[in-house]
Order: structure tokens, then sequence, then C-alpha cells
């Protein structure tokens, strides 16, 4: 089996209702769906992907009603956010619904959903009588997907169909939120910034560690590229390991290595959030024996930036 690339939403709904895998357009990366409610469906993205099942799964849903069909219960700050900042890159950690298979939550009492801000995708969902669970259409750890063709060049031999929807326009995973003890609590940056979910529910604390991941995308070592990647000052860096081919992954400046990717040389962050991931696929190439990464402005998007960074770097 060898997928298809398309934009046929009535072929992807289909295959969705037979149980099978599509990997589908949202506006932070590819994700690769099944019906949320059926256990074998979910069970073959923890296969493809070759993902542990300690690690929860978002759930995407097109409309405020269908949450309830997920959650037991939404608190006042979820409703706020969610009457804010929904379609969008924002997940939430809530109560989980009884229809919801302990396979999605990976026995947790919680799960995370959100409502994806492309057009695609809720097309697609509005055709089903499902949510889709749908994590990043890559193999477990690996860069996340920004383009269909992406999908296919990992996981193409393992699915039928990708759902073309063009490259993501916000191109790093949802910001996660959950509540403990009743206070808001950063699971995960990303594409949502949490100074603007700040001035709608006040002070988000980070979050704490813990031995297994309470809601997805908490595993350290995790969007990684197969090269070492080292984090820092890329004068320092490259000075020290001139011995090999440098590739660097920068903001907006250039340096004179093998080959380096300037993520905005505007200096845009959400251009240079939207960047990362194809940069990084494109210094993992051939020719490219180690990877440095700026350490970039610690704030907005940079952020999120700044932990995908970081976790990529525990792998190497």
């Amino acid at each position: 089996m060898k997928a298809t690339i398309g934009k046929d939403i009535a072929r992807a709904a289909l295959l969705l209702s037979d149980g099978e895998l599509v990997a589908i357009p949202t506006e932070t990366v590819y994700g690769l769906a099944a019906n949320a409610f059926d256990p074998d469906a979910v069970l073959r993205i923890f296969q493809v992907k070759q993902r542990p099942a300690f690690d929860p799964l978002i759930v995407h849903v097109h409309h405020r009603e269908q949450v309830e069909q997920v959650v037991s219960a939404i608190p006042p700050e979820a409703e706020a956010l969610i009457e804010r900042f929904w379609p969008g890159p924002l997940t939430l950690v809530l109560p989980k619904s009884p229809r919801v298979p302990d396979i999605v939550t990976s026995g947790l009492e919680t799960v995370g959903v959100r409502m994806p801000a492309h057009p695609m995708a809720l097309e697609l969902l509005r055709s089903l009588d499902f949510p889709l669970a749908a994590p990043s259409a890559n193999p477990f750890g690996y860069v996340s997907p920004t383009t269909a063709q992406h999908v296919v060049a990992q996981l193409g031999n393992h699915i039928p169909y990708v759902l073309d929807g063009g490259a993501c326009a916000v191109g790093v995973e949802s910001t996660i939120i959950g509540w403990e003890a009743g206070l808001p609590v950063l699971y995960r940056p990303g594409g949502l910034s949490v100074e603007r979910i700040e001035e709608v529910i006040g002070s988000v604390r980070p979050q704490v560690k813990h031995v297994l991941p309470v809601a997805p995308g908490m595993i350290e070592s995790h969007y990684s590229p197969s090269k070492t990647l080292l984090v820092g000052d890329p004068k320092r860096l490259i000075g020290k390991y001139s011995f090999q081919p440098i590739g660097v992954i920068a903001f907006r400046d250039r340096y004179d290595v093998e080959r380096c990717e300037t993520l905005s040389p505007t200096g845009d962050m959400n251009e240079a959030a939207r960047n990362l991931f194809a940069a990084m696929r494109v210094l993992d190439a051939p020719g490219i024996g180690l990877i440095i990464a700026e350490i970039f402005p610690n704030e907005g998007l940079g952020r999120a930036i700044n932990d995908r960074l970081r976790r990529a770097a525990l792998r190497g």
C-alpha cells in the first residue's frame, strides 16, 4: 500500500468511517486521524507511529456541541478560552466522557480536545458523525509534517490516503492547557502564545514534571531529526565542531556553514514557527553531520520554538 495524495474529502470520510487511518491537514501540523470512538482504529495510530501506549492523543471536533460528546465537564475558564480561541491552535485537557476509549487517553481520566482552524479539516469533521483522534502524522519522536509530501515520505507505506490542504499556516503543534487543583497549567507551549491565554484567564503556571505524560506532547525527547542537534550560541558551537559539515537553524541571521536555514529574515516569529519543522527536515539530509540551532527570544511563539528545539536536542 502506498498513500495517495488528494483533496477528496468524501473519500477521506469513507475511509475513516471504515476504520482506516487518513492523514489530514490542520493549521498546526498534519495529523494521523482515526475515529476517536473506535478503539481498533485508534490502536492502528499507535502501531503506525510506533508511539508509546502511555502517550495520550488529542481529539479533534468541529463544533462546540460536539465537545460534550468527548468531555464530561467544562470549567468556566475553558469555556472562555473556547469562545476566544477556537477554532485555533489550542488544546484543552478536560475530564473525559465515558464514550472516549481508554486507549485514546492512555487510561487517564482526562482527554485533550481541540477544534482545528483549517477549512478542509473542519469540512471533513462536519461530514462525520464522530470526532477524530489525530496526533502528528509522523513516526513517533521525529519531525512533525507540515505538508502532505512530508507525510508520504515518512508514513506513505502504512496509510491509504493523505488529504492535501497545503502547507500548514502555524507550523508548530497546539498549545496545551489543563487544570490541576482548579488552577490552569501549561502542559505544552505551542501555536497560541501563553501571553494571549493569560489575557483571558489570568496567570497560567508552567507544567510540573511527571513520570508519565498527563497530556499529549509531554515526553521529553520528541520532534527530533535523526542527526544530533545542539542548541546554543552558533558562533561558539560552529568553531567547536568545525571538523564536520554543519547545518544551522537561525532566527534572522545567516552563518557561514554547509547550510543555514534562516527561519525569518525579517524577524517575524510567526514565520519562524511555520518554517521550523521544514528546516529540520532540510538539515536532516545527507551531507550534514551536525545541526546547530539558535536560542530564540523566549516570548510568544519563541517559547514554543525553544521547547521543540530543546526536545529535539535531547534525542541527540
